[in-house]
């Protein structure tokens, strides 16, 4: 699913507009009652709403959204915040003129006007969408500020009020607080970035049906992972296939107290299909990780407690992992050096590989081309230096990726896969039970498998962090999301493969 910019969402609907045709008016309609059906599918008519409308094309929305619920026997009361002698858009002023009788809407000035609400009241946000330009200021900054404070459900009809789509927040930024945010066809970028998207709230993409024309013409850096775009990269196993169909792959980490991190990286790897799997331990760890798991083959570095020196052939193995608990010492790093001057197979780095190449850059240059990178926000910061938002981290990832000529996946609630030819896909699967130690191990495990498999890098990118959030939530709906532990991600992998490939 592409995202749109602002700018390409209101050509999107001015291309709407004109080549389907349909008047504004009735475009808005149709946002309206896509809104409505969402909230009706999961309120009452017990229960009431307040719908504070902006004097915009939002503010509109939320008329029209007032009218329809109030049809439908709904508890309704209607506020128009406006400054005075506030100029009004066109349909905003025809759906105001739209509302019954028995539904006033009344004038909110001053904070004073603010009325008390009952107990239990829904908020729907109309008061400025995705083309707000600049920062509340005045009444609009009072009012969302109140109501913030009433603790109660608040539901933004396409942008939380006060958010920009597609730019950075200015630092004390006043912006709606939203519970659940119900946007236009597609999520828009703020909502995928972690500063930004803390406001949103649960988000959920109603269709207005836009034009499909300008949406399939259009063109977009930012793409969001959909089923059947996942369900499209998985490859049928054969049914004349043999273990050596499917890979062989090696993973290189483990060190004294972090030998559970590469059991849990080889667990994964396992469960996501490669075929063959060796796994290169310091000597304490070759007891452990034979006992741990079977199915894999062991080779054991010289030193007892952490890597050295790699003891295999790269041209016996078909994707190398190399990071989880591979600990920082100093002949760890010339060990990864020396590895890297090697003609290597695709490598996947993450944990402390990330870490160490990042205290010696030098390192970075000898990066085979496709690599795959997988660092957290810090470990990210390690290797570009600070970014002032989430925004200037998005041109950094870019920079990075092009300079490298590597794939990095940024991790956290959206995870970004950033590419060398500039494209971002953001992930659509995962939940907060997976913010626990071990959950980067197990991905590591997915795309070392994949990479192996034959998957491309963009591939096994894009397939692997997709897998694992499913896995994230399968496990969080069977056991919640605070009981939920790295190992559940491998073991509910089979089941996300089976719903990846029934779409």
């Amino acid at each position: 699913m592409k995202i749109l910019s602002a700018a390409q969402t209101r050509k999107a609907d001015a291309y709407t507009i004109q080549h389907e045709p349909i008047s504004s008016l009735d475009l808005m309609e149709r946002a309206a009652s896509a809104l409505v059906d969402w909230l009706t599918q999961r309120f009452s008519p017990e229960v009431p709403f307040a719908i504070f409308c902006g004097p915009g094309n939002n503010g509109g929305d939320g008329l029209a959204a007032a009218r329809l619920l109030h049809n439908r026997g709904y508890n309704v009361q209607v506020f128009l915040v406006e400054e005075p002698d506030q100029t009004k858009s066109d349909d905003f002023t025809q759906n105001l003129h739209r509302l019954p009788q028995e539904l006033p809407a009344q004038s909110i000035q001053s904070i004073e006007d603010f009325s008390e609400l009952s107990p239990g009241t829904v908020v729907l946000d109309a008061l400025f969408g995705s083309g707000l330009s600049r920062p509340l200021r005045g009444v609009y900054a009072q009012v969302v500020e109140k109501m913030n404070q009433l603790g109660g459900t608040i539901i933004s009809v396409d942008v939380p009020s006060g958010l920009f789509a597609d730019e950075a927040l200015l630092q004390d930024s006043t912006v709606v607080q939203a519970t659940h945010t119900v946007t236009f066809e597609q999520p828009k970028l703020s909502f995928l970035l972690p500063s930004s998207g803390a406001y949103v709230g649960e988000w959920h993409a109603v269709s207005i049906a836009l034009h499909p024309e300008y949406l399939q013409n259009v063109a977009s850096p930012y793409q969001l992972l959909t089923p059947a775009f996942i369900k499209s990269i998985l490859k049928p196993r054969k049914k004349y296939a043999h273990k050596g169909t499917y890979g062989h792959a090696l993973l290189i980490g483990g060190s004294y107290g972090k030998l559970g991190a590469l059991i849990l990286s080889a667990q994964a790897a396992l469960r996501a299909g490669v075929g063959l799997l060796t796994v290169q331990v310091p000597q304490i760890g070759y007891s452990i990780v034979q006992t741990a798991v079977p199915e894999a083959m062991a080779l054991t570095d010289l030193h007892d407690l952490h890597f050295t020196r790699f003891t295999g052939q790269p041209d016996a193995y078909d994707c190398l992992g190399i990071g989880p608990g591979l600990g920082q010492a100093e002949d760890t790093r010339l060990a990864l050096e020396a590895l890297f001057r090697l003609h290597l197979p695709p490598l996947v780095l993450d944990a402390d590989a990330l870490n160490l190449v990042a205290a010696d850059r030098t390192l970075l240059r000898t990066l085979p081309e496709g690599s795959i990178l997988t660092p957290h926000l810090k470990e990210f910061e390690r290797l570009t230096g600070p970014a002032t938002d989430d925004f200037h981290r998005l041109q950094l990832l870019q920079s990075f990726c092009q300079e490298h000529k590597c794939y990095v996946v940024l991790k956290g609630a959206h995870s970004c896969v950033g590419t060398p030819t500039g494209e971002y896909y953001f992930n659509s699967t995962g939940n907060p039970g997976m913010a626990t130690g071990g959950s980067g191990d197990v991905l590591t495990g997915i795309l070392t498998s994949l990479r192996a498999q034959g998957y491309s890098a963009l591939e096994t990118c894009l397939l692997g962090i997709y897998v694992h959030g499913l896995a994230g939530d399968l496990a969080a709906q069977e056991m919640g999301q605070a009981s939920l532990i790295a190992s559940d991600l491998s073991a509910f992998l089979g089941k996300a493969f089976l719903a990846v490939e029934k779409g």
